[in-house]
C-alpha cells in the first residue's frame, strides 16, 4: 500500500504530465521497446512539471516578482560507462519516439535490455504533496516581506538598507524505468532570504540570514521571520565592530550548523561515487582506511522530514537513505547513483540527482553532516588559548582531486585565553579537506543543521542541499588568511 503522499504524487503526475499529453502505459512501454533493440544496460524516462515564483523587496517596497512554468521529459540510455541523453519540452508520444531513436544509438548490435511488468515504487512520506505557491495570497506575500523591512529597521537605527526575497517552487516528477519501476514525487520548496546593511561613522557592513524547506509559506510565522531578521541584523552590527583578521596557522573552532558547508565542500564532493570510480578523488580506493580523527562520523541523509536537501526518492526512482560515509574516522562508503554503483559493483544509495528533466543524473549530496560528540561548546572555546572562532561562512572553492579549499568567514571572533574577545573581518580558511579531518580534537554535543539555504553546484547543475555539524575544535591543517597581525 502506498503512503498518502505517494498516492497524491502519482495522482498529480498523471493529471499534470501524462493525461494532458495523451500518454499511457502502452506508449511508455513502446518507448522502451524501441530502446530494447540495442545493447543497452539501463534506460529511463523522466517527466517533470515545475512552477515557481519569487518576490523581492528593496528600498521599502516589493520591486519585482516572477512566475514561471516549465515542463518536459528527459530520455536516457546507458551502456557501460557511456550515457546518451535527449530531452524535450514537448511531452507527447511523437516526442518520445524521436528522443528514443536519438539515444538508442549509444548501443551496438541487437539489444538485451530487459523490459519488465510495470510496478509502482513507494517511498517515505517526508513532506506534503502540496503547491506552496498557492499557500499564501499575493497580498500576504507582500506583507511578509514588508514585515521583514519594518522589523530590521526597528531593531537598530544603524540599519540603513534592507533587502528580502521570498521564493516558492512546486515540482512534480514522474519516472519510468526499463525494469518496470514507476515512481512519482511532489516536491514543495520554499525559502525566505534576509539581507541588511548597517552603517556607523561612515563604515558599512552587511548581514544575511534566512531559511526554508519542503513545506508551505505559512511556515514563515512571526517567530521565524523575527529570528531570521535578528540574525541578519546581529551579524551586520557585529561586523561594524570587527577588526582585521589575524593571519597564520592557528587553532580554529567552527560553530554548529551552517559552517558544515566547509565539510560539504572540503570532503563531501570527494565522497561522491563518480569521482571515486574514476580515481580522481583524494578518497579513491581508501574504503576501510582511517581518513579522520577518532570520533568523526559523517553521514549523508536524504530522509529527514521537511529538510531542504531531502527527497522521498532520488531522480532515478530509488528511495533515499542515511548513508554512513565516515564512521569514527574510518571511511565506510561513497554516495552512489545507479550507473556508478553498477560499475563499482555496489548498491545505489539514493543519491542520483539531476537539476531538471533537461539534465542527466549524477551522484550528489542530500543532507550531509557530522554527528555530535561529547563536549560542551563553551568547554571547547575555553580550551583554546589563541585562535579563531568561525560562526558563519560565505563563499568558498575546493579542488576535488587534491581536496584543497579556501573559504571566507562572514562572521568570526578572536579567541584569547579561552574567551571570545572581539569580532574579526576578512578571515579566510585555507586547507586540505582530508587532512583537516585528522586534526579534529574536540567535537561538540550541539549538532545543528543549517536553516535551509544550501545550493550545491556540480558540472553546471544546481540542486538544493542541507549541511550541518556540531561545534568543532581543529588544531592543525588550517591556515587563516587575514590582514591583521
Amino acid at each position: 500500500m502506498k503512503e498518502p503522499a505517494m498516492q497524491e504524487a502519482f495522482a498529480a503526475a498523471e493529471q499534470l504530465l501524462l493525461k494532458p499529453s495523451g500518454l499511457d502505459e502502452e506508449i511508455l512501454e513502446a518507448a522502451f521497446a524501441r530502446l530494447a533493440r540495442r545493447d543497452i544496460d539501463y534506460a529511463d524516462l523522466y517527466f517533470e512539471y515545475i512552477r515557481n515564483e519569487g518576490w523581492s523587496l528593496e528600498e521599502g517596497i516589493v520591486k519585482s516578482g516572477s512566475f514561471n512554468i516549465e515542463q518536459g521529459v528527459g530520455i536516457r540510455a546507458v551502456s557501460g560507462d557511456k550515457t546518451a541523453f535527449a530531452y524535450s519540452d514537448e511531452i507527447s508520444g511523437a516526442a518520445l519516439a524521436r528522443a528514443t531513436d536519438a539515444v538508442r544509438a549509444i548501443g551496438s548490435n541487437e539489444g538485451h535490455l530487459p523490459v519488465t511488468v510495470p510496478t509502482q515504487r513507494t517511498a517515505r512520506d517526508l513532506y506534503p504533496a502540496i503547491d506552496p505557491c498557492a499557500s499564501l495570497e499575493a497580498a500576504a506575500k507582500v506583507a511578509l516581506l514588508e514585515k521583514v523591512e519594518k522589523l530590521a529597521r526597528a531593531m537598530d537605527p544603524r540599519i540603513i538598507q534592507v533587502m528580502a526575497g521570498l521564493a516558492a517552487e512546486y515540482d512534480v516528477i514522474y519516472l519510468a524505468r526499463h525494469d518496470g519501476v514507476r515512481a512519482a514525487d511532489v516536491r514543495p520548496l520554499v525559502r525566505l532570504s534576509v539581507y541588511v546593511i548597517a552603517e556607523q561613522n561612515g563604515r558599512r557592513e552587511q548581514g544575511a540570514s534566512g531559511g526554508g524547506g519542503r513545506y508551505d509559506l505559512s511556515s514563515f510565522t512571526d517567530e521565524v521571520v523575527e529570528r531570521f531578521v535578528r540574525q541578519a541584523v546581529s551579524q551586520a552590527l557585529t561586523n561594524l565592530e570587527a577588526r582585521p583578521a589575524p593571519a597564520g596557522q592557528m587553532t580554529v573552532v567552527l560553530g554548529p550548523g551552517w559552517p558544515g558547508v566547509l565539510l560539504h565542500e572540503a570532503i563531501g564532493h570527494g565522497l561522491e561515487g563518480d569521482f571515486n570510480r574514476k580515481g580522481t578523488s583524494a578518497f579513491s580506493g581508501r574504503l576501510g582506511e582511517r581518513v579522520a580523527a577518532r570520533g568523526v562520523t559523517v553521514v549523508d541523509d536524504g530522509t529527514l522530514a521537511g529538510r531542504r536537501g531531502s527527497l522521498a526518492i532520488d531522480d532515478e526512482g530509488n528511495p533515499t537513505q542515511c548513508t554512513t560515509l565516515i564512521e569514527d574516522g574510518i571511511l565506510r562508503g561513497y554516495m552512489q547513483d545507479a550507473m556508478n554503483a553498477r560499475l563499482m559493483k555496489t548498491a545505489p544509495t539514493g543519491n542520483g540527482r539531476r537539476e531538471s528533466y533537461a539534465s542527466i543524473p549524477m551522484p550528489r549530496m542530500t543532507n550531509t553532516y557530522m554527528l555530535a560528540g561529547q563536549h560542551d561548546p563553551q568547554e571547547i572555546i575555553a580550551s583554546v588559548k589563541d585562535g579563531l572562532y568561525a560562526v558563519n561562512f560565505g563563499g568558498g572553492q575546493v579542488d576535488i582531486t587534491s581536496g584543497k579549499f579556501v573559504f571566507s568567514a562572514s562572521e568570526a571572533w578572536r579567541i584569547e585565553d579561552g574567551k571570545l574577545t572581539y569580532p574579526v573581518k576578512g578571515a579566510t580558511l585555507i586547507g586540505n579537506g582530508p587532512d583537516v579531518l585528522n586534526y579534529v580534537s574536540m567535537i561538540g554535543n550541539d549538532l545543528a543543521l543549517d536553516q535551509g539555504v544550501g545550493v550545491c553546484g556540480k558540472e553546471g547543475q544546481s540542486v538544493p542541499v542541507g549541511v550541518g555539524q556540531p561545534t568543532l575544535r581543529i588544531d592543525g591543517g588550517l591556515t587563516v588568511g587575514g590582514t591583521g597581525e
